[in-house]
């Protein structure tokens, strides 16, 4: 159980070209963690801005693009870093390696890890309950999702689907701002979907000012991705797929979006 009922502070910021870089603190106990290390620099750099200091990083899959910061980072602080076990020998650094089932504390708070392989063959998303707070990596991500690189379709359906069963008010932080262009392709898979037009219309607004998109929450995804609604009648009768398995529809979606 979490020790505290204090909200963690978190502080997301644009990483490289569009990723995100994303910070957590207790304010409790003082533990910070950033949430993958795009680049060591950047991230050194939103920590100076907030006047925290590195305890830990949690890696949530072994791309360059979130571990590349890791060793520059743990030399300059000594952070522990935690990361996925189905691919610990390729993170940079790791200290403790996590997976499906595990919890470990992060400060006061309790962190559950699942994992969710598909886009690598071991990444691992980070859940902190009482925070009603989610860090999914390149899993999921706003209208989207993240392409199936070491996994297979049914693999990469079934870590959606353990996120798509978070409570609904979970928020969810991702890697990358790629809303804009999954909105775009999402209107090709489920036009009549009028939630989703009138997000993608937000989302356009937003991004016409130069906002973020991120963090997401599971209830809006739900009503909005088409990567997590392969139950929809209207994208089985496109097509054709009526009766198929949801991870097949699924896996329509996602060849599609390769094409895009």
């Amino acid at each position: 159980m979490s020790g505290s009922s204090a909200k963690p502070e978190i502080h997301q910021f644009p990483c490289l070209k569009d990723n995100y870089g994303v910070l957590i603190r207790d304010p409790s106990t003082g533990v910070v963690a950033a949430i993958d290390a795009p680049n060591g620099d950047e991230v050194a750099a939103a920590l100076k801005a907030k006047g925290w200091k590195l305890t830990h990083i949690l890696t949530t899959h072994r791309h360059g693009d979130h571990t590349d910061g890791n060793l520059p980072l743990k030399a300059a602080t000594g952070c522990t870093i935690i990361g996925p076990k189905g691919e610990a020998d390729l993170v940079p650094g790791i200290d403790k390696a996590v997976g499906e089932g595990d919890t470990f504390m992060l400060g006061s708070l309790e962190v559950r890890v699942f994992d969710t392989p598909g886009h690598t063959k071991g990444h691992v998303t980070y859940w902190i309950p009482a925070a009603e707070v989610a860090f999914a990596g390149d899993t999921l991500f706003p209208m989207g999702c993240g392409r199936v690189f070491e996994g297979n379709m049914e693999q990469m359906w079934n870590s959606l689907a353990k996120l798509a069963k978070l409570p609904p008010q979970t928020v969810v932080y991702c890697g990358h701002e790629y809303t804009q262009a999954n909105a775009k392709f999402s209107l090709t898979i489920e036009p009549e979907n009028e939630a989703l037009q009138t997000r993608a219309r937000e989302v356009d607004a937003k991004r016409a000012r130069g906002e973020t998109t991120v963090p997401t929450r599971i209830d809006i995804e739900l009503a909005t991705n088409p990567f997590l609604r392969p139950q929809s009648p209207a994208i089985r009768k496109r097509f054709g797929l009526e009766t198929a398995p949801d991870w097949q529809v699924f896996a329509e979606v996602r060849e599609r979006k390769n094409k895009a």
